[in-house]
């Protein structure tokens, strides 16, 4: 007669039922995976298409010429333009998204805030935070909410201090360090071009 340890066919049964969740688990992972990749280039699309939309916008003007630079770069402001007939030229960052707030990096500010500074020649020299909030509000994962869509152009403020900067939809602006946001008030700043999205405040 054989006696079976009471433990060890506990142990086996416990590593039975592991093994039969790696799969399930393998494939929850994946799904995460694949699911945060297309959320990635989802975002990066709304980047691309606003950045697009305001080149053209500038391009269609008299005496305006806009560039996108290209946003992956760290180096590079995402769009650039120029008027050398009033002597002008801007840096701009452009966030486009579907949630309550958006935000800009008080290091995309500075390397706006260089190329600026750099050109010397133009009188007028700014650097401009452009807010897009889509006609869709994010309520949850891949679940939206019809909302107005509505456009800010901001103008950083040289005399303050580089700080991560985030715009509600409302268009207040805030200055955010260590987690906490404290109020900043950014000039609206009137564009050359005509938007029916545009909220003045």
């Amino acid at each position: 007669m054989s006696f079976e340890n009471p433990q060890h066919t506990k142990n086996l049964l416990l590593l039975k039922s592991i093994n039969r969740k790696k799969p399930y688990q393998k494939k929850l992972k994946n799904k995460k995976k694949k699911d945060n990749q297309k959320i990635a280039r989802t975002r990066r699309q709304r980047g691309y298409n606003w950045e697009n939309t305001l080149v053209k916008r500038f391009n269609s003007l008299n005496g305006w010429k806009a560039f996108r630079l290209g946003s992956p770069s760290v180096s590079l402001p995402d769009i650039l333009v120029v008027n050398n007939k009033n002597s002008s030229i801007f840096t701009i960052e452009a966030k486009s998204g579907t949630g309550t707030t958006l935000q800009v990096p008080f290091d995309q500010i500075i390397r706006c805030l260089m190329w600026t500074e750099h050109f010397e020649l133009y009188k007028t020299r700014k650097v401009i935070l452009a807010f897009k909030f889509l006609s869709k509000k994010r309520v949850d994962i891949g679940k939206y909410e019809q909302r107005q869509l509505r456009e800010f152009y901001k103008v950083w403020d040289v005399s303050k201090k580089t700080v991560n900067c985030v715009c509600t939809y409302e268009g207040q602006t805030y200055a955010v360090k260590d987690g906490k946001r404290s109020k900043l008030y950014l000039e609206e700043y009137p564009m050359p071009f005509k938007s029916k999205y545009r909220i003045l405040l």
